[in-house]
C-alpha cells in the first residue's frame, strides 16, 4: 500500500464521517432555535470535507497513472479498502451523532457570545472548552435502535433512494479511476465521467431525500412531529447510508466496466 493510498483512506474516512454527522445538524438548529447559525458553523466542517474531496481524486489518479505506466496490475484491494473506510466512517459517525449534537449545540450558544469563528475556535481549545467537550461525550441510547420497526410508517421510498444514492456516490470517483486502468486509451474520458455519475446521486439526494428531511424539520418547528420521531428517522438514514456503502462494494467492478465501455463509445 502506497502512501498516496493511506492518505486517500484518511481523507475518505473524514469525508464520510462529516457527511454522516450532517444528519444531526437540523436537530441542533431546532433545539437551539438558531437553525441558520447551526448550519453556518457546520459548514466549517463541510469546507474541510470539500477540501479533502478535492485532494482525494488527484491522489487516486496519480496512483492509477503509475500503475498504467509501470505495466503492473491494479491492486483491487486498495479500492476495496477505500470503500470499506466509507462504511467504517459511517458507523463511527453514527455513534458520534449524540455527542456531536451536544457539542454543536454548545458551539451555537457560544457563538452568540463570541460572534466570531476564530474566537469560538480559540475557546474550544481552551481549558474550559476541552472540559465542556469531555463532559458531553455520550454513548448512543440503545432505545433509538430498538425503536426501529418495519411497519407501514417506515419510509421505504426515502430509505431505498438513500441507499442507491450513497452507493452511487461512493463508487463514482473510484469506478471512474479504475475504469481508466481498464481502458487506458480513454482514461481521461473515463475519469471525467465521475462528475456525471455523482450528478445522478446528487439529483436523487435533492429530489427525494433532502425535501423529506426538510419537511420533517418544519413539522418539528411547528410542533407536528416529535423530536423522538425525527431522531428515529436519522437512525434510518444512517443505516441506509451504511447499506449503501456495502452495496458499493458489490457494484464497484460492474460500474467500472460500464464506465470503461461508455468512455470508449462516446
Amino acid at each position: 500500500m502506497t502512501h498516496q493510498i493511506i492518505i486517500v483512506l484518511i481523507l475518505t474516512f473524514l469525508i464520510n464521517l462529516i457527511t454522516t454527522l450532517s444528519y444531526s445538524v437540523r436537530i441542533v438548529g431546532i433545539r437551539t432555535g438558531r437553525i441558520a447559525v447551526s448550519f453556518a458553523l457546520f459548514n466549517i466542517l463541510v469546507l474541510i470535507s470539500r477540501t479533502a474531496y478535492g485532494l482525494q481524486a488527484p491522489l487516486l489518479a496519480k496512483t492509477v497513472e503509475n500503475i498504467i505506466y509501470s505495466g503492473q496490475g491494479a491492486n483491487l484491494l486498495d479500492f476495496r479498502l477505500i470503500i470499506l473506510s466509507c462504511s467504517v466512517a459511517t458507523i463511527v459517525g453514527g455513534f458520534l451523532i449524540p455527542t456531536f449534537q451536544r457539542i454543536l449545540s454548545i458551539a451555537v450558544e457560544k457563538f452568540s457570545i463570541y460572534k466570531s469563528v476564530p474566537n469560538l475556535l480559540m475557546h474550544s481549545f481552551s481549558k474550559s472548552g476541552i472540559v465542556s467537550i469531555k463532559d458531553n461525550l455520550v454513548v448512543p441510547n440503545p432505545k433509538n435502535i430498538r425503536s426501529i420497526t418495519l411497519d407501514k410508517d417506515f419510509p421505504w421510498k426515502v430509505f431505498l433512494m438513500n441507499v442507491i444514492a450513497v452507493a452511487i456516490i461512493t463508487v463514482g470517483v473510484l469506478s471512474s479511476l479504475y475504469a481508466s486502468y481498464l481502458n487506458p486509451d480513454f482514461r481521461t474520458t473515463a475519469s471525467s465521467l465521475s462528475s456525471v455519475i455523482n450528478g445522478v446521486s446528487t439529483i436523487l439526494m435533492f429530489i427525494f431525500i433532502d425535501p423529506y428531511l426538510s419537511i420533517m424539520t418544519d413539522d418539528m418547528v411547528l410542533g407536528k412531529t416529535k423530536e423522538s420521531l425525527f431522531r428515529k428517522y436519522i437512525v434510518y438514514m444512517v443505516i441506509a447510508r451504511l447499506i449503501g456503502t456495502i452495496l458499493a462494494q458489490m457494484i464497484f467492478i460492474p460500474a467500472s466496466e460500464f464506465i470503461a465501455w461508455i468512455a470508449g463509445i462516446i
